[in-house]
Order: structure tokens, then C-alpha cells, then sequence
């Protein structure tokens, strides 16, 4: 997962390399926390993995019968690109677009297996090469990390009243 400024570029502590699917806001996000406020800002690709955690969360209530890698699949074939034409180190396929996500036509995969994503092939060009992507696993470490935060805030509120 890679992240974004607030101007829509990489940000420059964001992941890069093969392994960015897509890239998110992740710059001065406001989010619940143990502080004073209640509030906590903060920058880096764990805030740009929760806003993908978010849009994941929208499609599968709106899509609710696609699986995990269509889910995926949806989120990266409806990016906006952005830097070199096509998936790049930088950007992934691109940068997130929620409203895209939500709203295009999107053709299935014709694979869609949970132990595939894409179809890349080996380095001969040949075989298909298989791999789960670090989407899968980040937006679902993400959504029990923002649950399980949301319940200790809602917890020590409760206990502040």
C-alpha cells in the first residue's frame, strides 16, 4: 500500500516497489485515539491502509457477493493512474477512486480464485504466476485494528461519563 499527500503525489515516507497494489490519502489523517481530543493526525501507509479498508468495506455492502479478490480486483482496475502510464512502483495501478469503485461496470476476473489476483506471468512468459495480494492482508489487519481501537475509545469514554 502506498500512500499520498494532500496533493495527490507520493508522499515521501510511502512504500514503494513491487509490492504497492495502489496508493491512498495517508497524509494528516484525523482518526479516534487515546489522547485528550480523542483525535489523533497522522501520516504514513497505515492511514492510507485504513481509507482502503473504508472503500473495501463500501463495496462489499454494496457488492456484497463478491469475494475478497474481486473486491481487490474492483479497487485496482477502477484507480485513477497516475506517474508512468499503467502499474508502476510509485502509484501501483493508481490511486484510489471510491466513487469509481462504486459506480463503473467492472468485468469479473476470469479467475477470481481467493489464491489469485491478475494475471502476471513468470519471467519466460509463460506460466501464470499466482500470489495473493498485500491488499488482502493489510485491508482485513486494518478493519480489526479500526474496530478494535473504536472499542477501547468507546470504552474509555464510557468510562470517563
Amino acid at each position: 500500500m502506498g500512500a499520498t499527500d494532500r496533493t495527490g503525489n507520493v508522499a515521501g515516507f510511502s512504500e514503494t516497489g513491487p509490492q504497492v497494489d495502489l496508493t491512498a490519502p495517508g497524509a494528516d489523517i484525523v482518526s479516534t485515539g487515546i489522547y485528550e481530543s480523542g483525535y489523533h493526525e497522522g501520516s504514513g501507509t497505515s492511514e492510507a491502509t485504513a481509507v482502503v479498508s473504508g472503500a473495501a468495506a463500501l463495496i462489499r455492502a454494496k457488492f456484497p457477493q463478491l469475494s475478497a479478490v474481486e473486491v481487490v480486483h474492483r479497487l485496482t482496475a477502477t484507480a485513477t493512474d497516475a506517474g508512468a502510464p499503467g502499474r508502476d512502483d510509485s502509484y501501483g495501478y493508481g490511486r484510489l477512486n471510491l466513487l469509481k469503485a462504486l459506480t463503473a461496470d467492472v468485468p469479473p476476473l476470469p479467475e477470481a480464485s481467493p489464491s489469485t489476483v491478475g494475471k502476471q506471468t513468470d519471467e519466460a512468459g509463460s506460466e501464470p504466476v499466482k500470489r495473493v495480494s498485500p491488499l488482502v492482508f493489510a485491508g482485513g489487519a486494518a478493519v480489526v485494528v479500526l474496530l478494535i481501537g473504536g472499542l477501547v475509545v468507546g470504552l474509555m469514554l464510557k468510562r470517563r461519563h
